[in-house]
């Protein structure tokens, strides 16, 4: 059964309760997810013995707030949209991923995923398929530049993406231009009058950073080019923590079937569909070791099709 097959069987009645939104849910993961960087945060921020270590950990905290903005782009955490735009658009700012243009930049990614001609997650962008590819990739510079990049050519030159409406492109611009405000304040606090920020912001989310590429290699790395949510995404089984903090797209191929399903409605989804899944993994570890069979030219492609 592919994914068009399940939808048209699926209940509209049950559709219908998987797509239900509210405020508690996401507001509730919110204050404990942030609870918690706020507690590595004031632990940082006094110095306590071995703070160093705290960075890490930290650091994969904030980004994994990725996961957030992410939702936010759907407008499904929250019932109430102004949430969704305010904290989206705060989490945008933490990770220099401008929120406006990703929701366009991601629903394409959606409408055409994992095309090589079209996603653009991946046009120009191709997974990592060797060794070289593989460490650059997880270096992050590659990111951190098209990020600076992003922002200086929607500042200060036209928008041109063609997946961008032209009626969204003027807040796009001035989306980018406060936020190049807001880091050159912070670039000026850090030099001026305290280098605090660069150690509870900069260099740990710098730390964090290759954590979620890797996670992010797992949802479409491997996976066949075709027109098939069962297959060109990939759903990974991971404990209950590693769901928490990714805002439960472990379940990817289930979001991908139903955008407008929130975070926390996504396990009942999978429920429904589990036995459908074609490309699966038993966590990130075993993802990532057939995934380095791959880049080493030793993959079979017989372990991640079920």
């Amino acid at each position: 059964m592919d994914h068009q097959q399940f939808l048209e069987q699926l209940p509209a009645d049950t559709r219908k309760s998987l797509q239900q939104k509210n405020n508690r849910s996401g507001l509730l993961h919110l204050v404990v997810h942030c609870g918690m960087l706020a507690l590595f945060a004031f632990l940082i921020a006094l110095k306590v013995p071995g703070w160093p270590l705290l960075l890490l950990p930290y650091g994969i905290g904030l980004v994994f707030l990725f996961n957030l903005q992410h939702e936010c782009t759907h407008k499904t955490p929250f019932k109430h949209s102004a949430l969704n735009e305010v904290i989206g658009f705060a989490c945008g700012a933490v990770l220099v991923q401008p929120f406006l243009w990703f929701r366009y930049f991601h629903l394409d990614h959606h409408r055409y995923t994992n095309d090589p001609e079209r996603d653009p997650e991946i046009k120009g962008h191709s997974k990592p398929d060797n060794w070289g590819s593989y460490l650059l990739f997880v270096s992050t510079l590659p990111y951190w530049k098209s990020k600076i990049t992003l922002l200086w050519q929607q500042s200060f030159y036209p928008i041109d993406d063609s997946y961008v409406p032209e009626k969204a492109r003027r807040a796009i611009k001035t989306e980018a231009r406060l936020l190049v405000l807001l880091y050159l304040a912070i670039a000026l606090y850090t030099v001026f009058i305290s280098p605090l920020l660069l150690w509870l912001w900069l260099i740990p989310i710098a730390l964090g950073f290759p954590f979620l590429k890797l996670y992010h290699l797992a949802e479409h790395g491997l996976c066949p080019h075709i027109d098939n949510k069962f297959l060109n995404t990939r759903t990974v089984t991971t404990n209950t923590f590693g769901r928490f903090m990714t805002w439960n797209m472990p379940y990817h191929a289930e979001h991908h079937l139903l955008p407008s399903v929130p975070f926390h409605q996504l396990p009942r989804l999978h429920e429904q569909l589990n036995q459908h899944l074609g490309i699966t993994s038993q966590g990130y570890r075993a993802f990532s070791k057939e995934y380095l069979r791959f880049v080493s030219g030793k993959h079979s492609g017989n372990s991640v099709a079920n």
